[in-house]
This record gives structure tokens, sequence and C-alpha cells, in this order.
């Protein structure tokens, strides 16, 4: 396998609301795959199109009929079918962040500041509803304080990074992963 680019599987990793989208890794080559949303949508309707609901697995579906694609989308497609019916050992994908792991790494970095009076006013902004937009608010009058939480939340997402990647594909260590960085 080829090594994995952590910068780029973190950069997945943070994209939390999947709007255009999804990410995957080969787990053979370790190659990052990134399929938009349409591609996506196509591909799922060649799929609903084409399985017939007697069939135990996708390994066994073919298409009806192949439908009207454009010429600029038919290796993403195909590469998307490969994904959903064939090669689901193969192909992982990346999950998002946990919400629940930048909440509590919002609250470490809050309790690490000296600063008494900013480690309130985060601690007050981590109670109730937007903590998270409420949290980055708080930290734009304070440049230096602001580059520690993007290091340090940086880190946190990076170590989270290495755990799922341990139990999900490989060992991540540094010879496995590009650009790890020190944790």
């Amino acid at each position: 396998m080829e090594q994995l680019d952590f910068d780029e599987i973190q950069k997945a990793f943070e994209d939390t609301e999947r709007k255009a989208f999804e990410y995957f890794i080969d787990r053979q080559t370790g190659q990052l795959i990134i399929l938009s949303g349409d591609i996506i949508s196509r591909a799922q309707e060649i799929l609903d199109q084409s399985y017939d609901d007697d069939i135990g697995d996708f390994d066994e579906v073919e298409p009806d009929e192949i439908p009207e694609i454009p010429e600029w989308m038919e290796d993403e497609i195909e590469l998307a079918l490969e994904i959903f019916m064939n090669d689901q050992e193969r192909y992982i994908r990346i999950p998002e962040r946990n919400p629940i792991k930048t909440f509590e790494a919002m609250k470490e970095f809050a309790e690490s500041l000296e600063d008494q009076a900013l480690k309130e006013t985060l601690r007050q902004a981590l109670d109730g509803q937007g903590s998270f937009r409420k949290f980055k608010n708080s930290l734009i009058h304070y440049p230096k304080e602001r580059k520690l939480w993007y290091t340090f939340n940086a880190k946190a997402a990076r170590a989270e990074i290495k755990e799922w990647l341990a139990v999900s594909i490989v060992s991540a260590d540094n010879d496995t992963c590009a650009n790890s960085g020190d944790i």
C-alpha cells in the first residue's frame, strides 16, 4: 500500500456536513477517493433501477439498461458503482468527525488556558445551543489563543484519525501516513 495522505484524510474527516462530497480510502492503494454528491446520486440511480430484491447481494447486479451519462462522469460513476457493489472490503468511507469529541477538545482547551477571563468566556460559550459558533466567536479578539486553539484542535483531530485508522484500515504510524506530523 502506498502511504496515506494524512492531510487529505484530515480534510475529509473535518467535512462534517457532507453536502457536496463523500470520501473513501482504497485499502489496497491508500488512495483517497472523493466522490461528488451528483456522482453518488447517479450511481445510486443505476443501482435502484437495476437491483432485484431476489438477489442476495450486489455481486450479480448488472444494469438492465445503461442510462445516458455524460462522458466526463463515466469513470467516476464506474468507480462509485465498484465501491457500492463489488468492493466494500476494499474501500472504506471516511467518517465525519464526531462532534462530541470536538466538544471535548474545546472544553479541554478552555481548561488549559491561563487567562482566567478567557477561560470563563469559553466555558460560557460552551453552555447551550450554538456552542461551536460561540466558542469560535469568543476567540476572534484573541489571535494568539485562536492560533493555539487551531493547533490544539488539529492535534486532537489527528489523534482521532489515527485511532480510527488503526481500527478500520491499517496501523497508522508514520511509515503508513504521509504528513502525519507529531502528535
